[in-house]
């Protein structure tokens, strides 16, 4: 089939357009949109296939940039024949079918946690407000709309087993073993997978007008809206109170939540948050003292001239990326949604992480002689003193050389992970397609885009396994752990600091003292278990513990999210899990790190189970949790309330096992371990058997009712462990036999 081009910006289709063939993308990318939701296909995707069902499409596409695209034609009708003709165009066809499906879901459950997330954060603030109001002797405003406002419900969610159901059938259909490749199956795949598809996209559509309308609570022409609601209590209490801190962070996180809104007025929003900043400076924010100019940090000026020089960058190269990045600092509004604004970032994300594996190689052949400047493009993504605003590029410039990290302390800036990568300290990390260094290479050579030589060569060579970790995992989890994916744009800008730079710099000692704080309620946490035996004494197999915390990489951005990237390295159980973070956070830390050990938990048991891992016969925290949400409507130690309490718990969890369970967990750690209940007796005594409490909170909550009979059940099974053990050293003993160390720490691990 003939390849036609297409080039960048070109509408290919338009929703509501007749679908009469499907359009293989040989080259190029194309941006796929609806109502509350974008997403992007490649090279390998087919156009159409989630739409081939309806005889119309109800998504518009298009190109990101020159794109190739091979034309089939093709209906609902003909869509067997069609795949009987290829088995390579069947494979693309059902392959293309499945990410596309999961990307729109995975945007569902977003939106569906948004809806969620915003709806309690208004009901939160509105309280808070009206407190502080009391305490300070002043009237409260009264918001009218605030009278109407309730969570969003819908007639009729997705079910909750449908995630699960497609990724079991991608994993099934998708295997080169699979016995499911007859054309009419698969096309009854793609049939059935359509219909799914646009119910999914109906409901972002109910998601997305909610959002609209409660938005409209945040920010409105009229100022009758929360932003003012805060900022007017601010301006009134002044600058110097000792609640003005407070004001100020719940102000910048409205800002935050308003940029990722795209029905407000980007003009209005701007205006308002300018008035804003102004106010401020005339409350005494923005002292002399605090202000700062060029002439104050000399070095900072030209900023960009002396990492494009440093980076060795071509002139063509480095004229296109400065008119990138001047014309995004002119932007009025950095966020926009609109294409122009949207192709500008992706522009110019390509350039920085083009520039960045330029400068950081070259800094690898001297590292004692990387420019200040450099190295605050290394750690926080800065590339201009405007941009950055020239308060925020002195403090950068003064901290970039003492910054509180320790890579022998498990705490790494983005720089020092690559480094210590490049130094042998540490192994690339797994990609998005979770291939790690030595399989993605094993991949390049049977697709032949490498020989055998090349694969050898590259497998112990530092440059390239380097190279692997910035070209793969860098760029994807740099966006995610910023948390505004449609708006991010990997410079450091101004208008991405929302609250103060000094207190949103995490440090190693915030990191440990937030692990230190989770493993206080649940110990066992970072715990994994192997197996020790020693003959020569007597010691067949013991399962011991050993405690193996993950190492923190710091992201350079100003961002909001974290994400637990991988649960080991490599196949070994016994090493590190890879977390990571923004260098600047926007959030609380220890909860983003609460949220990210129950994302550790479940990944890591799924990993010891294996394929088993759901499978109730083999006891585990996956598979009775598993079991336990799928079965719940049949099970009779749940009331009917807390059986509707889970269905609505499950809507807010994006119909995701793994979300709930994060849900629960994060609940067990910030509630339950302080005697506040939030969870049903059933998910409770799930949690407790593989998240115990430490003794100390065992001890202090033995007396509550609702923890009494789950706690006792587990000190008899603790305490015939800690008796095994104590039978164990007595006859060692008796043999005049030293105890091994390592039996010694798992019983001390045991007393925890």
């Amino acid at each position: 089939m003939a390849v036609k081009e297409f080039p960048a910006g070109t509408q290919l289709i338009q929703s509501e357009q007749n679908l009469t063939a499907l359009h293989v993308i040989a080259k190029g990318s194309v941006c796929a949109t609806y109502p509350g939701g974008t997403f992007y296909l490649k090279k390998g995707d087919v156009i159409g296939v989630c739409e081939i069902f309806f005889g119309s499409h109800f998504i518009t596409y298009e190109t990101e940039e020159l794109t190739g695209i091979a034309s089939y034609p093709c209906t609902a009708a003909q869509l067997s024949l069609l795949m009987q003709k290829s088995v390579d165009l069947s494979n693309m066809i059902v392959a293309s079918l499945f990410r596309q499906f999961h990307e729109i879901y995975d945007q569902y459950a977003l939106m569906s946690f948004d809806c969620e997330n915003i709806y309690h954060f208004l009901m939160d603030r509105y309280e808070e407000y009206k407190s502080f109001c009391v305490k300070h002797g002043i009237a409260p405003r009264a918001l009218p709309d605030m009278e109407d406002l309730t969570p969003l419900t819908l007639e009729e969610d997705l079910e909750s087993w449908l995630d699960g159901y497609y990724e079991q059938l991608t994993t099934m259909v998708t295997s080169k073993s699979s016995k499911f490749h007859s054309t009419d199956f698969l096309a009854g795949v793609v049939l059935k997978a359509d219909q799914d598809i646009h119910r999914i996209i109906s409901i972002c559509r109910v998601f997305y007008d909610y959002k609209s309308e409660i938005a409209s609570l945040l920010m409105n022409e009229n100022h009758l809206d929360f932003f003012d609601l805060y900022a007017g209590l601010l301006y009134k209490i002044g600058a110097n109170d000792t609640d003005s801190t407070t004001l100020s962070a719940a102000i910048s996180t409205m800002m935050i939540q308003l940029e990722d809104l795209p029905s407000i007025d980007r003009d209005m929003y701007q205006q308002r948050v300018a008035e804003y900043r102004k106010k401020l400076e005339t409350l005494g924010e923005r002292s002399e003292e605090d202000t700062a100019t060029v002439d104050d940090v000399p070095d900072v000026e030209n900023s960009m001239n002396t990492i494009l020089t440093y980076a060795e960058v071509n002139g063509e190269t480095a004229t296109a990326f400065r008119t990138a990045v001047d014309k995004f600092a002119k932007m009025a509004d950095k966020n926009a949604s609109d294409d122009a604004a949207r192709k500008l970032r992706l522009t110019i994300t390509k350039q920085f992480y083009d520039i960045y594996e330029k400068a950081f190689v070259k800094s690898m052949k001297d590292p004692a002689s990387v420019p200040k400047v450099v190295k605050m493009f290394f750690n926080f993504g800065y590339v201009d003193e405007n941009l950055a605003g020239l308060e925020n590029a002195a403090y950068l410039y003064r901290i970039v050389d003492k910054l509180p990290t320790d890579p022998k302390r498990k705490v790494y800036t983005a720089y020092e992970w690559f480094t210590a990568i490049y130094q042998g300290k540490k192994s690339p990390s797994r990609n998005e397609f979770d291939s790690d260094f030595p399989t993605f290479l094993r991949e390049q050579k049977m697709t032949g885009n490498i020989t055998a030589a090349d694969e050898a060569r590259m497998l112990n060579d530092p440059l390239e396994q380097v190279l692997f970790e910035i070209r793969n995992m860098f760029p994807t989890v740099n966006k995610i752990t910023f948390g505004r994916v449609l708006s991010f744009c990997p410079l450091f800008s101004e208008h991405n600091v929302l609250k103060d730079l000094e207190g949103s710099l995490v440090s190693v000692d915030m990191v440990e003292a937030a692990f230190r704080k989770i493993r206080d309620i649940d110990f066992s946490a970072y715990y994994r278990e192997v197996i020790y035996t020693n003959p020569d004494i007597g010691i067949g197999k013991e399962s011991i513990g050993v405690e193996v915390l993950p190492d923190i990489i710091l992201m350079p951005n100003v961002g909001t999210r974290g994400i637990a990237w991988q649960e080991i390295e490599g196949r070994k159980r016994t090493t590190p899990a890879r977390m990571m973070v923004s260098v600047f956070q926007m959030e609380d830390l220890t909860n983003i790190l609460v949220r990210l050990t129950g994302d550790f938990r479940w990944e890591m048991c799924k990993r010891v189970q294996g394929a088993r891992w759901n499978d109730v016969s083999e006891a585990s925290l996956t598979s009775e949790y598993f079991d336990y949400i799928q079965f719940y409507r049949k099970n009779r130690e749940l009331s009917a309330d807390a059986k509707d309490k889970i269905k609505l718990s499950m809507q807010k969890a994006k119909n995701s096992y793994k979300e709930m369970f994060i849900r629960d967990y994060e609940a067990w750690i910030l509630y339950e371990g302080s005697g506040s209940p939030r969870l049903n007796k059933v998910s409770r005594n799930i949690i407790f058997t593989y998240c115990p409490f430490s003794k100390e909170i065992r001890q202090r909550l033995m007396a509550n009712p609702l923890y009494k009979e789950t706690m006792a059940r587990y000190d008899i099974k603790l305490a015939q462990k800690i008796h095994h053990y104590d039978n164990v050293f007595q006859k060692l003993k008796n043999t005049g036999t030293p105890i091994p160390e390592e039996l010694q720490k798992q019983r001390e691990y045991l007393c925890m």
